[in-house]
């Protein structure tokens, strides 16, 4: 009798045997080709802009984010200064676009490569954490490449606020790492990694709160720690490396039932037979950090108003959304067309799309449970991906969207894995299987990597991605006031009132339209029409700083000093750390002639907002009202540091240098202004005034003529009254 090592066969369909070739250069190959092919598909991000939807809020527009990374800027990151910002408590995503800011400062094209390079470490540790649990390697790169191409992901690379899913998703792919290696040999030193890496990745997304969850699937399969497995058991067994003597499986079967069997089966598990509650009890921490970052989360949203009430969407209208979300996800799985960065909640669901969804959840879930012994792996995919959906499938509604691409980031993965080991058991009874697979793999991430390509395309800047928007969905009215900002930015007033209009014509209570619309009539002076807005968003939500800031620089415009004061008040009673609005109340103060006055709020807005160039350059402005020359130019300085095409700064840094007689850097002030802004008639003014000082009569000349074509009445006269034409 052949007592001598014996290899164990795989079911036909199943995954095959480890074998040592997988421990060759193959698996370097693969890597590097994930690399190849990610950086192929998202190459283009690199000139992509910064998006006026939340980038404002996480990069350009956040003093936070823009004092760059120091000691600082660290106990702001972890206190809840910012959480009201983002309706979260995230501080490692706010510390590493603090870091990015200090490395690329406001180049946008540095946080996309950034947000690329996290996408593509996930990638490769996705495939690596695949291939030391399943012991496969084919199937495992599969999923690795679907993930790192696949369309609906585009979103979370692409989007700089989306930072925190790439960098969430790091720490997720950690501590799966670290607790395959806990799971070959259970020890407090092995499963310390696991709870940091988790705590860690919480502190980049809170959705991460269902990882617990996901390491339960993973014990069933493909760890098989729920219970003792036999080697004759038809279950994935054979994907160990499992060369075993006659002698040792008997010692197997003796151990069976045992508590703790400990006869090694393979060089990389232990042989261990384990019921759920072990398993439960070890993750207890892990579900402790999960509820403390959910009740975080979720005051965090509730003060900030992110989260809907009962009243606004009914739990039905929720739990309907939910069912046809998680249809919907499906459907843009297979075929991920009409992508956009914002899906309109219906408000109301329509009865069959519920019950059908409903149905077909139900009917797939039963096909999995009874699957569940033949086939572990469409349980553990099938729950991840139901699992991972519910922080954000709108249950708990925060936001307006129904559903978001963006959210599939780490819930995809789990009907990857269905795909890649499902589809291999469907056609294993086929002839040419082998060919077949090939074929399907290789054309669906050709097809999905030029579809991902054409995706990345859209969010090249906030025109192309609103612009696909609305040509892909319905009553977006999201995207019409996004654009119309975005038209605002431009200069094009009238266009972004037109899509102003069309916002409220689709959402008429939506107050920060309203706001939007109003201070796009007050750049075009059409101060009373803007008044009425503000009314409006005023009447909608009664406290709404902005807009009484808004409507308080109106009355200010209109000479009603006494109402614009009134108004500020208002806005920075409610909102304390208002720097916008001290800014604005300095300036009544400055418009009243009460330079002092205007000073002291204009240190109140640059504490609250230390890199607030308009603060620096008002207080610059009013230093020079009082004749002191010398702190203007140093605030006025700050400001063009802080915003080095600021025109206006430059030219009155010029009148404070012509004020101490030093004409020269006076020049090249008004000489930067008029290169940033060339048809700047009081640069041209001021530039010809010093010009006269310094005797240089025919460049003074040249730019009153300058002036003078470009309309200015003060500098015809002063030609006429010489005898010279402009018009020449």
């Amino acid at each position: 009798m052949n007592t001598g090592p014996q290899k164990i066969s795989a079911p036909h369909g199943k995954l095959r045997p480890y074998s040592a070739r997988y421990e060759t250069g193959l698996p370097v190959l693969i890597c590097s080709v994930l690399v190849i092919l990610t950086v192929i598909v998202f190459w283009q991000i690199k000139d992509t802009e910064f998006l006026n939807y939340d980038d404002n809020m996480y990069v350009y527009e956040n003093a936070y984010v823009q004092s760059g990374l120091n000691r600082e800027s660290v106990q702001q990151a972890f206190s809840s200064e910012l959480v009201e910002k983002s309706a979260n408590w995230h501080p490692l995503t706010w510390l590493s676009l603090m870091a990015d800011y200090s490395i690329f400062g406001l180049n946008p094209s540095g946080y996309h490569l950034i947000n690329l390079l996290f996408h593509v470490m996930n990638t490769i540790l996705l495939f690596l954490i695949l291939r030391r649990m399943t012991k496969t390697l084919w199937p495992c790169a599969f999923v690795a490449a679907l993930f790192a191409i696949h369309p609906l992901h585009v979103e979370s690379v692409a989007w700089i606020a989306e930072r925190k899913d790439v960098l969430s998703t790091f720490f997720w792919m950690l501590t799966l790492s670290a607790y395959s290696y806990y799971a070959e040999k259970p020890g407090v030193r092995r499963y310390f990694p696991v709870f940091v890496f988790f705590a860690l990745g919480l502190m980049a997304k809170p959705m991460l709160v269902t990882l617990p969850f996901v390491l339960l699937l993973l014990d069933y399969w493909p760890l098989h720690r729920f219970g003792p497995i036999k080697a004759d058991q038809k279950t994935n067994t054979e994907v160990l490396k499992t060369v075993i003597s006659e002698g040792q499986k008997k010692s197997i079967k003796k151990n069976i039932g045992k508590e703790r069997p400990e006869t090694k089966i393979t060089d990389h598990l232990e042989y261990k037979g384990s019921s759920i509650f072990p398993l439960l009890w070890e993750k207890v921490p892990l579900f402790v950090l999960a509820l403390l970052s959910s009740v975080i989360t979720y005051m965090a949203q509730q003060k900030s108003g992110s989260v809907s009430s009962v009243e606004v969407l009914s739990p039905a209208v929720r739990i309907g959304n939910a069912f046809v979300s998680y249809i919907t996800y499906i459907g843009k799985t297979i075929w991920p067309v009409d992508l956009a960065v914002f899906y309109p909640h219906p408000g109301e669901m329509i009865l069959w799309q519920v019950l059908g969804a409903l149905l077909l959840l139900i009917i797939i879930t039963v096909v999995v449970v009874w699957r569940l012994k033949h086939s572990p792996y469409l349980a553990t995919g099938w729950f991840w991906y139901l699992g991972t959906l519910v922080p954000v499938i709108g249950i708990v509604q925060v936001g307006a969207q129904a559903m978001a691409d963006r959210y599939s980031y780490i819930p995809l993965i789990g009907l990857f894995i269905v795909a890649a080991w499902g589809v291999p058991d469907l056609l294993k009874k086929l002839q040419y299987r082998k060919e077949m697979l090939l074929a399907a793999s290789v054309l669906s991430i050709l097809c999905f990597s030029i579809i991902a390509w054409k995706q990345v395309g859209y969010w090249q800047n906030n025109f192309t991605l609103y612009d696909h928007a609305l040509a892909v969905t319905e009553n977006n009215w999201l995207a019409y006031d996004n654009r119309g900002v975005a038209w605002c930015k431009q200069g094009e007033y009238k266009q972004a009132i037109d899509d102003f209009n069309r916002a409220i014509i689709i959402r008429p209570r939506h107050e920060k339209t309203y706001n939007n619309r109003g201070n796009a009539y007050q750049a075009l002076g059409r101060y009373r029409q803007a008044i009425e807005d503000f009314n409006r968003a005023i009447a909608i939500k009664a406290d709404f700083p902005e807009a009484y800031n808004n409507r308080g620089n109106a009355y200010q415009a209109l000479g009603n000093y006494r109402q614009a004061m009134e108004d500020i008040n208002k806005a920075v009673e409610i909102k304390p750390d208002y720097a916008t609005a001290y800014n604005s109340r300095g300036n009544v103060f400055q418009s009243l002639g009460d330079y002092h006055q205007a000073i002291k709020d204009y240190n109140r807005a640059i504490g609250h907002k230390p890199r607030y160039a308009e603060a620096f350059y008002n207080r610059g402005t009013a230093y020079n009202k009082l004749g002191n020359y010398q702190l203007a130019i140093a605030d006025l300085s700050r400001a063009i540091d802080f915003r080095p095409d600021y025109p206006e700064a430059f030219v009155n840094r010029g009148f404070a240098y012509k004020g101490l007689e030093n004409y020269r850097e006076a020049i090249k002030d008004y000489s930067s202004a008029i290169r940033i802004k060339p048809d700047y008639t009081f640069a041209y003014l001021n530039r010809s005034a010093v010009y006269v000082k310094v005797e240089n009569h025919d460049m003074a000349v040249k730019d009153l003529k300058m002036a003078a074509k470009l309309g200015d009445e003060n500098a015809r006269k002063l030609l006429r009254g010489k005898g010279i034409s402009w018009q020449q």
